[in-house]
């Protein structure tokens, strides 16, 4: 799929529609049912665009790039329905809250360190923190109401934090330079990072409610089960 000028370094899917954010900071949406794919070009970033996200219901677009800025787009539109330009730094780092699905959360880098969240809907800032390192990934956990940050300089650590009171959990280290992804399993237990240390880490970070309500009524066990099934808290 060609049509960018320079190299292509977020994607996010909407259904059949694939949009790529370049080094350029222009955005492309691509039909992917159709020969003629590339359909829409938004252009409202200075820098590359390093971070896309589309919101669950397919309604927003966001868009973070290396001018600091971070864009929410209305689906269809060629304008930003909000420029807001509160980080100081890169956001790469945007993730939908799954069970508020105009609540954003977005993550600026190292001369930022802070973590928003947005209400699409309005552009309006709800909360912010300062996470003290260069916020490079966020996924959200919707059994748990928390969420957990992957970061870089310069503490190289994921840290899970309660939602809405930003209330920090606890810090897992074990990366010894920047986590650059992060994905969650199936049953949605346990986090993989992988970092520019050239490691994947699996992280056993929420328990299973519907496991752990069968493992209290059976009876105990023997002190001999391994760690990968054990939990950080």
């Amino acid at each position: 799929m060609t049509g960018h000028a320079s190299r292509v370094g977020a994607l996010a899917w909407n259904e059949y529609v694939l949009s790529s954010g370049s080094r350029t900071g222009k955005i492309h949406h691509h039909d992917v049912r159709i020969q003629n794919h590339h359909t829409t070009t938004l252009d409202n970033h200075t820098q590359e665009v390093c971070g896309l996200k589309w919101s669950p219901d397919g309604k927003y677009l966001a868009s973070g790039g290396n001018d600091n800025v971070l864009n929410i787009w209305d689906y269809g539109a060629n304008v930003p329905l909000f420029n807001l330009t509160q980080h100081q730094a890169a956001v790469k780092a945007l993730a939908w809250c799954p069970w508020q699905a105009n609540v954003l959360a977005s993550g600026g880098g190292t001369a930022d360190r802070t973590m928003y969240f947005w209400n699409a809907s309005t552009g309006n800032s709800l909360n912010h923190v300062d996470t003290g390192s260069q916020v490079s990934c966020i996924l959200w956990s919707e059994a748990h109401k928390e969420l957990i940050s992957g970061h870089g300089y310069a503490q190289f650590q994921l840290t899970i934090w309660k939602y809405p009171t930003l209330a920090k959990l606890c810090n897992l280290r074990g990366h010894s330079s920047r986590v650059l992804s992060m994905c969650m399993s199936p049953d949605k237990t346990t986090v993989m990072s992988c970092a520019g240390d050239e490691t994947i880490r699996l992280w056993k970070c929420f328990m299973n409610e519907k496991k752990t309500t069968k493992t209290v009524k059976k009876s105990s066990k023997s002190m001999s089960s391994t760690l990968s099934n054990m939990h950080i808290r």
